[in-house]
């Protein structure tokens, strides 16, 4: 099945589309909730057309959530890049990938319920995939706390569960319009981790 496409929509920038489509409709109504038709709709394309671009809605689902934890992945890339030029030491870098992280979900907007570990459940055939994707994502933290000098008695990967929480809750209740700032506020957040830790280490 072929999709003719018009002088101004690439096939590239139609699947675009539909991702951003599928990423808001997923996002308010859920997976279950969301149907290929909802998403076809959405666009103004026949539901037949749109296996064109996508052979499932598991397959789309995959695409949407590896393009919004390789937007991230870029982010936080980027930011640790930038620290390490300037010569940093490591709670500086954990705090500049912190930000990013929390950038990214901010802008991402409601895209950031689509890689929460929950929006999805546990799916035959598509479930793995998704988590080798949050762990390789999740691998730049580990290292990350790896690198930092703490008390003996510290749980590194404890430590790092409750930053992501702290982090990940941030989007819910973050709002522009009283002032919130995605950089201020991550490092408000940094800031406890580094009083209770920074300095501390055997």
């Amino acid at each position: 099945m072929t999709e003719p496409e018009t002088e101004n929509t690439s096939p590239g920038n139609r699947r675009e589309e539909l991702l951003d489509r599928a990423g808001e409709l997923m996002a308010a109504k859920g997976y279950d909730g969301t149907s290929m038709r909802d998403i076809a709709s959405a666009v103004g394309m026949l539901p037949g057309s749109l296996y064109y671009h996508f052979a499932s809605k598991e397959a789309l689902f995959l695409a949407l959530h590896q393009r919004v934890v390789a937007l991230m992945e870029a982010r936080v890339s980027a930011a640790l890049k930038t620290a390490e030029e300037h010569g940093v030491g490591p709670w500086d870098k954990l705090e500049a990938a912190a930000t990013a992280h929390l950038e990214g979900l901010i802008e991402t907007g409601n895209l950031v319920a689509i890689v929460s570990p929950e929006f999805l459940g546990e799916r035959e055939g598509i479930s793995s995939q998704i988590r080798s994707e949050r762990r390789r994502y999740e691998q730049t933290f580990r290292d990350l706390f790896s690198a930092l000098t703490l008390p003996e008695d510290v749980d590194r990967t404890l430590l790092r569960l409750h930053l992501f929480g702290a982090l990940n809750w941030a989007p819910i209740w973050f709002d522009t319009a009283r002032g919130h700032d995605a950089r201020t506020v991550a490092r408000q957040i940094m800031g406890v981790f580094r009083t209770a830790y920074e300095g501390k280490g055997a």
